[in-house]
Formats: C-alpha cells, sequence, structure tokens
C-alpha cells in the first residue's frame, strides 16, 4: 500500500517537534513549500522562486522608511513573512522570528536604467531571505520611481497577493493591516490554514487519484522529452535559473458574459499552440499551472497553498475547446493530489517524465486585487521583462479591464523569431476561442 508523501512528512514533523520550546515556534509546510525550499536545497545554484509585483509613482512619492515600517507591521500580523523557511533534521519547517522584510533604494548604474536596476536586484535575491523586498529605484533624469513589491514563493501565492496590496496600503496610511488575517498575530489562523491544506493533501494522495493522473500522464516522455534535469520531488520549480529571457505582451478585450467561464480553458490550448511551435508536434508536452487556494473553512492568510496542476499536450492539432474543457474539469476534480504523487502516478503509468515541465501558465483575476495606495497615490502597475525562468515558456495572464497576455521564453533555447511565431498562434488561438461567434456557436 503506498504511503503518501504528506503522510510521511507529517510524521517526521511531529517527530522533530516532540519538545514543547519546538512545538511553539516551528511549523509545518505546505506540500508546494516543501518543494521550493527542497529544491533550493538541491541545486545551490538556482534561483529562487518569487513573485513580484512593480508600481510607478512619481518621483518622491514614495517614504521609503515609512514604507518599511509600513511592511513591519504587516509582517507581524503574518508568519509566513516571520522567521525562515529552514530545515530541521532534515525536515522543512517554518521557524518563527522577527518580521523577515527590508525596504531599499537600488541604486541605478550610469547609462543604466530603474528595470535594470530592479532586474538585477532580483536575481541576487539572497538565498535565506528575506521573506518581503521592497526595492524602489529611479535613474537621475526619470519623472516616476519603480517600487517592487517581492516575495519569496514560499511566503505568498497570488490569491495572497491582495493581502499584501490591502495590508501595505493600509499600513502605509497608518491603519492596522490585519485586514483578513484575523486578530492579533495570525498564528492560530495561519496554523489552522495549514493543517487543513496538509490534511486535503493527504486524502487527495488516493487511488482514485493515482488512476485519474496515471491514465492522463502516462504518455509524457515516451517520445523523449527534452525538458531539463530534474526530479519528482522539485516539481515545476527545478528553480529558476538565470538565463537571458525574452517577453512578449499583447491586450485583448475582457471576456465578458459566457466567454468568462472559456478564458482558462481557452489559454490552456492557446499554450500549448505556442508550445507546439517551439518544441516540435511529435511529443506529447507537459504544461503546468498553480492551482488552488485555501481548503474549504480555512482562513484566508497570507501564504503559498496553491498545487501545480499538469496538462498534457498531445500533438497534432487540438480536440477541440469543449473536449479540453471536460478533461480540464475532470483534472480539477483531483486538483488537490500533491504535484510529487502526480509524478509518481505518472510514472507507474509508463512515463518516461522527470517531473520538469515544457510550459507554464500562470493567470490572474485582477478584480480579486485591490491596488497599492500609498501617500494617497494608486501605484499605475507595470511589468519587468528578462526575470528568470522556471521552463523554458511562461505564459501570464491578468483578467481586468482587458486580457493582458505576456509571453516570456529562454532565449538560449529559442530564438526570438521562433518565440514571436509562438506568441503569433498563441493569440490566434485565444482569438479563434473567445471570439462573441465562437461563443455563440458553443451555445448553439
Amino acid at each position: 500500500m503506498h504511503t503518501s508523501i504528506t503522510a510521511g512528512y507529517l510524521t517526521r514533523f511531529r517527530s522533530v517537534t516532540a519538545s514543547a520550546d519546538a512545538a511553539a515556534e516551528l511549523l509545518p509546510l505546505t506540500g508546494a513549500q516543501r518543494r521550493f525550499l527542497i529544491a533550493r536545497r538541491r541545486a545551490p545554484q538556482s534561483r529562487t522562486d518569487v513573485v513580484p509585483l512593480f508600481f510607478a509613482y512619481p518621483r518622491g512619492t514614495v517614504d521609503l522608511t515609512q514604507l518599511g515600517a509600513a511592511a513591519g507591521r504587516l509582517a507581524a500580523h503574518h508568519p509566513a513573512l516571520r522567521g525562515g523557511f529552514t530545515t530541521v533534521r532534515g525536515t522543512p519547517v517554518l521557524r518563527l522570528g522577527t518580521p523577515s522584510v527590508e525596504a531599499v533604494r537600488v541604486a541605478v548604474a550610469p547609462g543604466g536604467t530603474a528595470e535594470d536596476a530592479l532586474r538585477g536586484a532580483l536575481l541576487d535575491w539572497p538565498a535565506d531571505g528575506p521573506a518581503l523586498r521592497l526595492l524602489l529605484a529611479a535613474a537621475p533624469d526619470d519623472d516616476e520611481e519603480l517600487l517592487a513589491v517581492a516575495l519569496d514563493h514560499a511566503a505568498c501565492d497570488e490569491q495572497s497577493l491582495g493581502l499584501v496590496t490591502a495590508g501595505l496600503s493600509a499600513a502605509y496610511a497608518g491603519d492596522e493591516p490585519t485586514g483578513e488575517a484575523g486578530e492579533g498575530d495570525g498564528l492560530a489562523a495561519y496554523r489552522e490554514a495549514v493543517e487543513l491544506q496538509l490534511a486535503a493533501e493527504a486524502a487527495a494522495a488516493s487511488a482514485a487519484a493515482h488512476a485519474h493522473w496515471a491514465a492522463r500522464l502516462g504518455a509524457l516522455g515516451r517520445s523523449g522529452a527534452t525538458g531539463e534535469a530534474g526530479d519528482a520531488a522539485s516539481g515545476a520549480a527545478s528553480g529558476p535559473v538565470a538565463r537571458s529571457t525574452g517577453m512578449l505582451s499583447h491586450r485583448l478585450p475582457p471576456a465578458d458574459g459566457a466567454a468568462r467561464g472559456s478564458v482558462f480553458p481557452a489559454l490552456l490550448d492557446a499554450v500549448a499552440a505556442a508550445a507546439r511551435r517551439l518544441s516540435g508536434p511529435d511529443r506529447v508536452l507537459a504544461l503546468g499551472y498553480p492551482w488552488g487556494g485555501r481548503p474549504p473553512g480555512a482562513p484566508p492568510v497570507l501564504g503559498c497553498f496553491l498545487n501545480t496542476l499538469v496538462h498534457p499536450a498531445p500533438p497534432g492539432p487540438a480536440a477541440g475547446l469543449d473536449a479540453l474543457s471536460a478533461a480540464w474539469w475532470d483534472d480539477l476534480d483531483h486538483a488537490d493530489t500533491p504535484f510529487d504523487e502526480v509524478v509518481h502516478a505518472a510514472r507507474s503509468a509508463g512515463a518516461s517524465w522527470s517531473g520538469d515541465l515544457d510550459g507554464l501558465l500562470t493567470f490572474e483575476d485582477l478584480h480579486r486585487r485591490p491596488p497599492l495606495v500609498l501617500g494617497g497615490t494608486h501605484g499605475r502597475e507595470t511589468h519587468l521583462a528578462g526575470r528568470p525562468l522556471a521552463a523554458p515558456l511562461a505564459v501570464s495572464a491578468s483578467h481586468g479591464t482587458d486580457l493582458l497576455v505576456r509571453l516570456a521564453w529562454d532565449r538560449d533555447r529559442h530564438p526570438d523569431a521562433a518565440a514571436e511565431a509562438a506568441f503569433g498562434a498563441l493569440l490566434d488561438t485565444l482569438r479563434a476561442h473567445l471570439s462573441p461567434r465562437a461563443q455563440q456557436h458553443r451555445a448553439a
């Protein structure tokens, strides 16, 4: 009988927290947090996975001392931003401590840009913290300053970003930044959320889930997939590496009405079209996407509760959006199955898959994230190219007043011309699926 990876972890965690003192200062990690920590321990040369937001403000708007104090007050309410992620007797844990934040001005080199300065600072992210960094930069003649709000991915997932922007805005204005995190320091709420997440992960490592993912992913790698070397423990994040990356972006009209329910499966098909252009049409591709939120009944705390789901993109033309959507909904029924268990299931079905991904898709509904307001000024969100990637191809989509789609690629692996053609295939696929005519045809 297969013992789940989560159950094994919990047994080790209880062993290292057998004493009262250890139990008070150590917290368990979710499956996603463990993968991030294990990956950086096994590959010290890799880059820490970071979740960054970038905002432009008129020069002189941001008081860095006041912002640092606000970050400290925010972190005091969120255990994920206090202390540090470490290992005790080989077991990954969160050791509680003081707020793990910094707010600094990043110098811009002569002739350089604020974007260059922030990109370099993020590439030099310290391996052991802090969890939240606020980096401000401006060239001498710039009318605006660029602020990076960057978090260790082990401390924050995309669903947590609204807590960060709302909490920072409140703390900067002098209000208590607790928001929905709970009263006091939020420790009880955070512990409850993590324990509920681990229970969900353990329950999801079932025989039925194993059979589902074995059937879905058993063909991965059989034609000689060329993903980077890695292992199941590291999952989607063998750790981003410092390579030359490019980025293309385009804004499409927002999806309204019935089309809203088609956005994510349409994006999956579009990413598959782009990845096939870059990787070739003769093998099944592994496309990953973060999914999940807090377990039912869990407090909406700041942390990392996502899971990486895997979508197999077969060679040849797509089967159609209806069929893809149906398969995607079936996958979501098993969305809590930890990534490591999914890799195990795929291998048991004959996949020669390392666990690495050919492409990565992230999606954010901007209607759910409050703006970052500092000194009464709403930051203008912008995006920065050239950040390290966790896969050869990464697509990010933000749905708000429009649908902003960004494609980033590894320039050491794919030339710019090929990436531009892949982006064209991606946009053509999205337009075909989300056009009013396509929606009317599907509804008929």
